[in-house]
C-alpha cells in the first residue's frame, strides 16, 4: 500500500545548480516523518515541491494518492502547512484570521474547536501583534488545520521559541498524530527530531544519505561509547589509556573522556585505579552515540551549519 506521501527520484534545478538530485522517500499514513539536513542540503526545495510551491524538474510526487504535478489544486484541499515564517497583518484578530483562511477551502473545521484545541480561546479577539511567540506559532498550526487536512507539513515549527513554548508545541504535534494525521517535519533541533519522529531521512547535497527510525540510525554510528568522569586530582592521559577496554582518552570541558567498547569494564578498572592512587571520583556518566553524532558522521557538519 503506497504511503500518504510518495516522493520518487525528485529533481529540482535552479539554473546550473542542481538542488535536489533524485530524492526518494515515503511517509506512511499516520506517522511523523522527519527530514533533516544542514543548510543548503535541498530539504526546503524538496518540501516546496511536495506542497506545490515549486514545480519539480523531474521525478514523481504523490500526496494522499494524488499526483502533485498534475492536480496541485486538489492537493491543497487535502494538506496543511506551517512554513518557517507566518506573516499576518498586525491588527488582524485570531478569529478573523481563522475565518479568512477557512474561506479558501471547501472543507472547513469549526473555528471555535480550533481555538480551543490550540489554547487560543481567550485570545480569539486579540490582535496578532499582541501575541507571544508561542501563541503566534499555535495560531500558525491552527491555520494549517482550517481545512481538516489529512497531511501536515511543518517546516521548522519551533524555531526561535523558548524551551517551554517548544515543549508545548511538541505536545500539540503529538496530538496531531493521535488524531490520525500524517506529519512531515523539518527541524534544526536534533533532540526534537529524536523525540517526535517515527522515522527520519537525512538529506545532504540534494541526496538522501540515510533513512530509518532514530534508534536504527543511532545503531549505525561508528563512534564508541564514552565514559566521562571528574576526579579530585587529574588523571594522566597515559594512565587513562591503560585502563581496561579504553581505545582513547582526552580532556574535555566535561572532564576526562574515555572511549571504550566496554564501559562496564572500564568503570571497574577506573575505580580500582583511583583507589590505588587515593584519588576520589566526583562525577561519572556514560555518553552513548546520539542522533547528532550520526548526523555529523554522515554529513561532516552540524545541523545548524
Amino acid at each position: 500500500m503506497p504511503g500518504k506521501v510518495v516522493v520518487h527520484d525528485l529533481v529540482k534545478n535552479y539554473g546550473a545548480v542542481r538542488a535536489v538530485r533524485g530524492v526518494s522517500f515515503e511517509v506512511a499514513d499516520g506517522e511523523i516523518f522527519g527530514l533533516l539536513g544542514p543548510n543548503g542540503a535541498g530539504k526546503t526545495s524538496t518540501l516546496e515541491c511536495v506542497i506545490g510551491l515549486r514545480h519539480p524538474d523531474g521525478g514523481r510526487v504523490e500526496v494522499c494518492g494524488i499526483d502533485a504535478r498534475t492536480q496541485p489544486r486538489e492537493i491543497r484541499e487535502r494538506i496543511g502547512a506551517v512554513l518557517q515564517a507566518t506573516a499576518l497583518q498586525d491588527k488582524i484578530k485570531c478569529r478573523e484570521a481563522l475565518k479568512l483562511f477557512a474561506s479558501f477551502y471547501r472543507n472547513r473545521a469549526p473555528i471555535d474547536d480550533l481555538l480551543a484545541k490550540f489554547s487560543l480561546t481567550e485570545k480569539a479577539n486579540a490582535r496578532y501583534e499582541t501575541l507571544s511567540g508561542g501563541q503566534k506559532q499555535r495560531l500558525a498550526l491552527a491555520l494549517a488545520l482550517v481545512n481538516n487536512p489529512e497531511f501536515l507539513l511543518l517546516d521548522e515549527p519551533t524555531a526561535g521559541l523558548d524551551p517551554q513554548s517548544r515543549r508545548e508545541l511538541h505536545a500539540v504535534i503529538r496530538r496531531m498524530k493521535d488524531d490520525g494525521r500524517t506529519v512531515l517535519l523539518t527541524t534544526h533541533y536534533i533532540e526534537e527530531a529524536q523525540a517526535l519522529c517515527d522515522r527520519i531521512a537525512i538529506i545532504d547535497r540534494g541526496v538522501i544519505i540515510a533513512e530509518g527510525t532514530p534508534r536504527d540510525l543511532i545503531a549505525r554510528s561508528k563512534a564508541p561509547p564514552r565514559v566521562i568522569c571528574k576526579t579530585t586530582r587529574p588523571v594522566g592521559l597515559s594512565d587513562a589509556q591503560q585502563l581496561a577496554a579504553v581505545s582513547g582518552a582526552e580532556l574535555s570541558s566535561d572532564g576526562l573522556a574515555l572511549s571504550t567498547l566496554k564501559p562496564g569494564d572500564t568503570i571497574i578498572d577506573l575505580v580500582k585505579y583511583l583507589n590505588r592512587e587515593n584519588n576520589e571520583l566526583l562525577d561519572l556518566h556514560i555518553h552513548k552515540p546520539s542522533l547528532e553524532d550520526v548526523f555529523i558522521e554522515l554529513t561532516g557538519r552540524t545541523l545548524r551549519d
